[in-house]
């Protein structure tokens, strides 16, 4: 994902691991409402299904998920029945993530620290729930960043650069829904990124 040009390059993984000569280049198009951040598209992210069947592209410029079915042997991407969702204007979807379940996937929004959660079936996202990442008597720069789920699938964090917390969400297992548990400071300036230890702790 190539975030200053709003294009995605597919590569290959050559025999010795090398990376080959791109195989495909898809520019993005379009924009949304922040004439300063949004005036073109901005690819954020690239996230694969479980399954392997679809690529799901969050564009913090235009506010849209793209969807594209990937062909796992040449690795090319083709847009899907349903090539995008659209996602609160102006919020700019930046990171994604599956539940380990399959069945429910999470966006993170950056510029209006957003949380949206979505039921996953067949390459289709539908939302359901969307949440604040930041506390309701904060009134600092909103600037999310990153999203992860614990690998027993109860808590979804979200990191909030700024306001320098992680926010903490308990998922519930049926339906998906997020309940804020609280925030935690990260002992630190602008948390871009955060990860989760294969043990959960």
């Amino acid at each position: 994902g190539n975030y200053g040009s709003g294009g995605i390059t597919v590569l290959p993984v050559l025999p010795d691991g090398s990376i080959g000569v791109a195989v495909q280049n898809i520019q993005l198009q379009g924009k949304s409402i922040d004439p300063e951040r949004q005036d073109k598209p901005h690819v954020h992210s690239i996230n694969i299904s479980p399954d392997n069947k679809y690529v799901f592209v969050p564009d913090l410029g235009t506010d849209k998920i793209m969807t594209y079915m990937l062909n796992a042997q040449t690795g090319q991407l083709v847009a899907a029945d349903n090539p995008f969702t659209s996602v609160t204007a102006g919020s700019g979807p930046r990171h994604f993530t599956f539940h380990p379940n399959g069945k429910f996937v999470y966006v993170i929004q950056e510029m209006y620290s957003l949380i949206t959660a979505f039921n996953y079936k067949k390459g289709t996202l539908t939302a359901f729930q969307t949440v604040q990442t930041l506390p309701a008597d904060y009134t600092g720069r909103k600037w999310s960043a990153d999203i992860h789920i614990s690998p027993d699938g109860k808590f979804l964090y979200g990191s909030n650069r700024a306001h320098e917390s992680l926010a903490i969400f308990r998922i519930n297992q049926k339906n998906g829904s997020l309940t804020l548990v609280g925030h935690e400071s990260v002992r630190g300036k602008t948390p871009r990124n955060f990860v989760i230890d294969p043990t959960g702790n």
